[in-house]
């Protein structure tokens, strides 16, 4: 259970200042991600070579996450000061998405304000390990676009909303729906439907399993009903990944303080870092290695993950509590 020294603490003029939001970084990074969106999907429009179309469409499943990550600090209002803003960055950044922002949003508040327990939206990683926990485990790894849009765009609707968000839900849909008609039609009157559809779809394909690695390695393995410090991974990663997807690695400072604007993510870490170590939050150095592992074990158990923990531990593993 969380107690005080899993709570942790940054002053208040730390805080203060760490929240303030500075227009020149996303100024620079939005354009400059959506140009590069342009023009990868130019290449695998215009390209003889299956080789660099497969490329481009990677690429592109690529920096969806990097767009995913801007909506994502949308959700906290950490993108923009205003609260409408936010919203309207969500709603449109989310069009060629199969879900809608307000559903995510409210899903992920109440993955942070349950994080790693049993009321917490996201924790479908942790059950008995029986038949249905390894079906639904395996099946996010391969097909979480597919599942994403199931429980997003229907089951936690049904379960949570009321008027008002089913009101902003449904013109979210109709939104979406326009949009692709209106696209869609063009396509095909000009002959160019499936070629429209690959640079669609086959990017969106990659971006979800981009973002099931992302999504597992943010919490797996971490220590089960902790808090918000102990119970999330920060990953060191590589600047690439840091760079692309927005310090989105930087995973517990997020959820400690999750109004901080991405571009403050690295800096809340090194402020957080003695309160890391002392609580025993995990932060290691690749995603790959974290999926892979979660991979390997598959589903998790309050006691396969007490052992774990405890191996992990006894390692003295440098990753354990690593410094960055």
């Amino acid at each position: 259970m969380v107690n005080e020294t899993t709570r942790p603490r940054i002053s208040q003029e730390d805080l203060e200042r760490l929240r303030e939001h500075r227009s020149l970084p996303n100024l620079i990074k939005i354009p400059l991600f959506t140009a590069m969106m342009v023009l990868l999907t130019v290449l695998a429009w215009e390209t003889s070579s299956e080789v660099v179309r497969w490329t481009a469409f990677i690429a592109l499943g690529y920096l969806w996450m990097s767009m995913v990550t801007f909506m994502h600090d949308a959700t906290h209002n950490a993108m923009f000061h205003g609260r409408f803003a936010n919203l309207a960055f969500g709603i449109v950044s989310m069009i060629p998405i199969f879900v809608t922002f307000i559903t995510f949003k409210e899903d992920h508040l109440e993955h942070h304000r349950f994080n790693r327990s049993a009321a917490d939206p996201d924790a479908f990683t942790m059950g008995k390990r029986g038949f249905a926990d390894f079906l639904l485990f395996y099946a996010y790894l391969l097909i979480g676009g597919l599942l994403s849009f199931i429980h997003f765009n229907f089951i936690y609707p049904a379960q949570k909303f009321g008027a008002k968000l089913w009101s902003i839900h449904l013109f979210e849909i109709a939104l979406k729906g326009a949009v692709c008609w209106l696209v869609l039609s063009i396509a095909s009157e000009h002959g160019v439907l499936i070629k429209t559809l690959e640079v669609w779809l086959w990017p969106v394909f990659f971006f979800s399993l981009f973002n099931s690695m992302r999504f597992i390695a943010e919490h797996y393995g971490t220590p089960w009903n902790a808090g918000q410090l102990a119970g999330t991974r920060t990953i060191v990663s590589n600047p690439v990944h840091a760079f692309f997807w927005n310090n989105i690695n930087w995973h517990i400072g997020h959820h400690v303080y999750p109004n901080v604007p991405w571009y403050n993510l690295v800096e809340l870490h090194r402020l957080l870092e003695p309160q890391i170590a002392a609580s025993g939050a995990i932060v290691d150095r690749g995603y790959f290695s974290v999926f892979m592992n979660a991979v390997r074990n598959g589903p998790e158990s309050e006691e396969r993950l007490a052992q774990a923990l405890a191996e992990r531990r006894g390692s003295d593993s440098p990753a354990l509590v690593a410094r960055a």
